[in-house]
């Protein structure tokens, strides 16, 4: 076989979207508050151990992507290295909040006959939820997403006075109005997910 023809027959391997800032919020937040009282890991034990904690788990989350049976049936690496759902993340923000919803409360199964007939699932936390989607748009971290959809808290609360609000407020609250509360699946992500070979096996609509 020629080198050409070998070359050829090499499979590539699927790129997982990642976000750079991923598992930073907690470490900078501690970071922050140790500052404030003049601690540094330059110059204090604790603070150095903690920063070196929080290291680890970067290394550890790059070791076990890495993992060919953490890939096996996962829908986190389906949606982080299929081109097309990761662009409709990046794209549209209301559908990357859609997308994190219904990974919450939810379970879901790969549509191959193994994964059916041994009732295996996929499910996440809300938190991983969050730092999947904020994967997938290359940038920020779970908190980006975590309990998005709920409401009534923080940048989401709905404004009484509308007119109070300036352009930018009321383009956000365009935004916003399309955010769906944790646990709801969309007709759009419900159809995305089979495209991609998933089903939701558990859903608020159930009756189970």
């Amino acid at each position: 076989m020629s080198e050409k023809n070998s070359k050829s027959e090499l499979k590539s391997v699927p790129t997982l979207s990642a976000s750079p800032e991923r598992n930073t919020f907690q470490r900078d937040g501690y970071l922050r508050r140790q500052a404030e009282k003049g601690l540094t890991p330059d110059n204090d034990d604790d603070t150095r151990a903690m920063t070196e904690m929080y290291q680890s788990w970067d290394i550890e989350k790059a070791n076990r992507e890495a993992d060919p049976e953490w890939q096996k049936n996962n829908l986190e690496y389906d949606l982080r290295s299929t081109d097309w759902i990761v662009a409709k993340v990046r794209a549209s923000e209301s559908y990357a909040q859609n997308l994190y919803a219904a990974m919450c409360n939810n379970d879901f199964q790969r549509l191959e006959v193994w994964p059916v007939l041994k009732d295996e699932t996929w499910s996440c936390s809300w938190r991983s939820a969050g730092g999947i989607v904020a994967d997938m748009r290359g940038e920020g971290d779970y908190i980006d997403w975590y309990c998005s959809g709920i409401r009534d808290i923080g940048v989401y609360a709905p404004a009484k006075e509308n007119e109070t609000l300036t352009e930018e407020q009321q383009a956000r609250m365009k935004i916003v109005d399309k955010f769906v509360a944790e646990g709801a699946v969309t007709d759009e992500i419900r159809a995305d997910l089979l495209r991609l070979g998933w089903s939701v096996v558990t859903d608020p609509d159930d009756s189970h």
